[in-house]
């Protein structure tokens, strides 16, 4: 990352609330084709979130702790705060000595933006404003809320603008939070109604119509140069599994996530 860092723009898409199983079972089935033609091998890493809930996983992230390969460790990060007798901090690691990664990625250069999804990142209070307050830029509106069914077309469109407005000689770190797996995502499924709520289909529904616009944002984050970007879900959720519903809880469904990192070489 000592190589990337200064040399690439960088992207971090949290899908937020994907669980594992519904992301590693449509990759197999073919069902995501755009995201699984950059997933290393076509599959999904297995990972254990930082965090339950959005806001606890991103602040972890921010300061460097990614999910974590779901195999014994130690496993070396990709980014770390300089931190005394850390077993997770290799050669290979962009060690920063700010508080958190945005404001290490800002003191080198680079353009910091968030677009966000969920409530955690909607500025309208005080809570709301402290992960995007991290960034130089944030964007934030309805539609680009959990609420709307085209959320995540919206966020791609804006993004598209964050790229297009830049000088090209600005390296840029882009983040977007997608919300679109968030419930309530029944209006992604054919024939679910309001009434019979959020499932695995909807959810699944979800991240298939997030995989239809996916390909937008990474020809974008690649229009200038070569893009390192990760893709991955902050934390799972559950649908009744073992009487449970929802996440900020302990359960394999919340704490079982998708991962990927991979470069997006620079279009034409």
């Amino acid at each position: 990352m000592n190589q990337v860092v200064g040399r690439d723009d960088l992207l971090l898409v949290t899908l937020d609330t994907l669980r594992y199983d519904v992301a590693a079972e449509l990759a197999a089935a073919g069902r995501i084709p755009h995201l699984a033609r950059h997933l290393p091998g076509g599959a999904w890493e297995k990972r254990h979130a930082p965090g339950s809930f959005t806001y606890a996983s991103h602040q972890a992230m921010f300061a460097g702790f990614l999910p974590t390969p779901a195999g014994p460790g130690p496993h070396d990060r990709l980014f770390a705060a300089r931190f005394a007798g850390s077993e997770t901090t290799a050669g290979k690691t962009y060690v920063f000595d700010t508080p958190d990664l945005v404001s290490a990625l800002a003191a080198e250069g680079y353009r910091t933006v968030c677009v966000g999804g969920v409530g955690f990142f909607n500025k309208s209070g005080a809570l709301g404003d402290v992960l995007p307050g991290m960034f130089q830029e944030s964007h934030w509106e309805p539609a680009f809320g959990v609420a709307s069914p085209a959320s995540f077309e919206a966020q791609v469109e804006r993004a598209e603008q964050v790229v297009a407005g830049l000088p090209a000689e600005r390296r840029l770190f882009l983040f977007l939070n997608v919300s679109a797996l968030h419930q309530p995502n029944w209006f992604h499924l054919p024939g679910a109604t309001r009434e019979g709520g959020d499932s695995w289909a909807s959810h699944a529904a979800a991240l298939e119509y997030v995989d239809r616009h996916i390909g937008r944002l990474f020809a974008a984050m690649s229009s200038r140069r070569r893009c390192f970007a990760i893709v991955c879900s902050d934390h799972g959720t559950t649908y009744g599994d073992g009487g449970y519903t929802g996440h900020r809880l302990a359960h394999e469904a919340v704490w079982t996530v998708p991962y990927a990192h991979f470069f997006l070489e620079q279009s034409a």
